[in-house]
């Protein structure tokens, strides 16, 4: 068995994890934002191999994502197990609020939300072994800006008691994503503070009593890679676990920017380090404190889960669990039985540049350097069809190789939006389909596009950075996705027949 382990252990667009154990399984999940379906949910044996098994919330009413704009949808999950249910609470900044969800099985089927009436976001649930339970989130209250609690009845989400100021942190800006343990004879309260940007940080307080008053950490923060030199940057929003050989282990997220200045398109990742005590009965978290790119693995017999294939060729009627959708998606904007062995996209009139729901399936981007490809057959009848492979960060930075008509004549087309610049490179097209090709590195992707006379025509670059959070803000990373628009909402389909995705880092 290999001693040592890579950090991120889940790479990409997967932020703020929140972990439970089972006997000899460990779950986890993440959050989503504007996309679709909601909170995935991965399984593992040994903390540092993970597999996807599902979502948690699948269906429009467990997640109405209508009205949610760039970075809004869905905040930082929790996940729990008690009494043989795995509960899940969350916010919906843009539809409902605090709620949590609740299934016998983490790959699903998950109840319809059940709603708490408590302001905030990042909300936490515990289980006290005196059977009462203590929900928390973090909001701007009567008592100021801090972490509050409330008890609520876990069958219908009725507060059984008034919300309750209960920390605001070690002075921090934003103190976030409360999680309550009961270790021993001290109930835990550990917050992440600073924002999550550069100066994220991970701090705890403790107490005899789950409403206080909790007396903070001598050695706060128990985690933070501030202004440090390393790969590895804005570690926070943390979780703990104990494994069932008795260790504490903590899941975390944080950023790799990709170059200097320091910029991060691949958004924030999920990372694994080791917690130790001190003799005073306090967690550190990592290697004093700091998460490093290699880390020694927990002592747990490895798990390996087969590796995901480079091609996806839609022979299947169900969408693989990398999937996503920006928003829910339309009716009729997808299928995988119209042409059987393809994906198709029938376009509508909302475009990558507007808040609705585009004709659009696409996948995390989560390797520095990978290379991504898609055949596609469309023929576009109407000026202003288009269909192609997009990078989206968000609505207002996004890289487009695609397919479209301009004066009656079918044309391959590169697009760069960046905030209110755009530039476009256009080309004659083939009759036929075309093969679109994007290639990613640390600081470019690049774009071309193969068809039957032809070798591979370079149609245009983009530097990574121009979609980092740095410059597009927001809370997610790079999507690849294939998508259509159809500006008068009807002419041709769009056919995927596969879309490859090769990492090579």
């Amino acid at each position: 068995m290999m001693t040592n382990y890579s950090n991120p252990v889940i790479p990409g667009f997967y932020p703020d994890p929140s972990i439970c154990r089972v006997d000899e399984d460990y779950y986890l999940v993440t959050s989503t934002f504007e996309y679709f379906p909601g909170v995935p949910i991965f399984h593992s044996k040994d903390l540092v191999n993970w597999r996807q098994i599902g979502h948690v919330l699948t269906s429009v009413e467990q997640l109405p994502l209508a009205k949610a704009g760039s970075s809004g949808g869905i905040y930082a999950p929790t996940l729990r197990h008690h009494d043989g249910w795995f509960y899940m609470t969350t916010t919906n900044v843009s539809g409902g609020g605090n709620f949590y969800v609740r299934s016998k099985q983490p790959e699903g089927p998950w109840s319809n939300p059940i709603f708490v009436a408590q302001d905030g976001i990042d909300p936490s649930l515990f289980f006290n072994d005196d059977g009462r339970i203590y929900f928390q989130s973090a909001c701007n209250g009567d008592e100021g800006e801090g972490i509050y609690q409330c008890e609520i009845d876990i069958l219908t989400g009725n507060k059984l008691t008034e919300s309750q100021f209960i920390w605001r942190g070690t002075g921090g800006a934003a103190p976030e994503a409360p999680h309550l343990y009961k270790i021993n004879d001290y109930y835990y309260l550990m917050i992440a503070e600073g924002g999550t940007e550069y100066g994220h940080m991970e701090t705890i307080a403790r107490s005899t009593d789950p409403y206080g008053p909790f007396d903070p950490c001598p050695h706060n923060p128990i985690l933070s890679n501030r202004s440090m030199k390393t790969s590895i940057h804005a570690t926070g929003h943390a979780d703990l676990v104990q494994a069932q050989d008795g260790s504490w282990w903590a899941v975390c997220l944080g950023f790799r920017p990709a170059a200097y200045p320091m910029r991060h398109h691949l958004g924030r990742e999920t990372f694994l380090a080791p917690v130790n005590w001190t003799s005073d009965g306090w967690p550190i978290i990592g290697h004093d404190g700091h998460i490093e790119p290699v880390m020694t693995r927990p002592q747990l017999p490895e798990v390996q889960w087969p590796c995901k294939e480079i091609r996806d060729d839609f022979n299947v009627t169900t969408l693989g669990l990398d999937w996503l959708f920006l928003r829910n998606p339309a009716p009729g904007s997808w299928s995988l039985t119209e042409h059987p062995g393809h994906l198709v996209l029938r376009g509508n009139s909302v475009s990558l540049n507007d808040g609705g729901n585009p004709a659009f399936v696409g996948r995390r981007l989560s390797h520095f350097l990978c290379s991504m490809a898609s055949k596609l057959s469309f023929e576009p009848t109407h000026d202003g069809d288009e269909a192609g492979l997009t990078v989206y960060m968000n609505k207002k930075y996004h890289y487009d190789l695609a397919i479209t008509r301009i004066d009656g004549h079918k044309k391959l087309i590169f697009r760069r939006t960046v905030g209110s610049l755009r530039t476009e490179v256009i080309r004659d097209c083939e009759a036929g389909p075309a093969i679109l090709q994007i290639q990613a590195q640390r600081d470019m992707f690049t774009f071309s596009v193969q068809q039957d006379s032809t070798t591979d025509s370079f149609l245009g670059s983009g530097e990574t950075h121009l979609l980092s959070t740095e410059v597009a803000g927001g809370f997610t990373g790079i999507i690849i996705a294939m998508y259509a628009h159809n500006p008068s909402g009807e002419g041709a389909l769009s056919l995927f027949d596969w879309f490859d995705y090769e990492p090579q880092d």
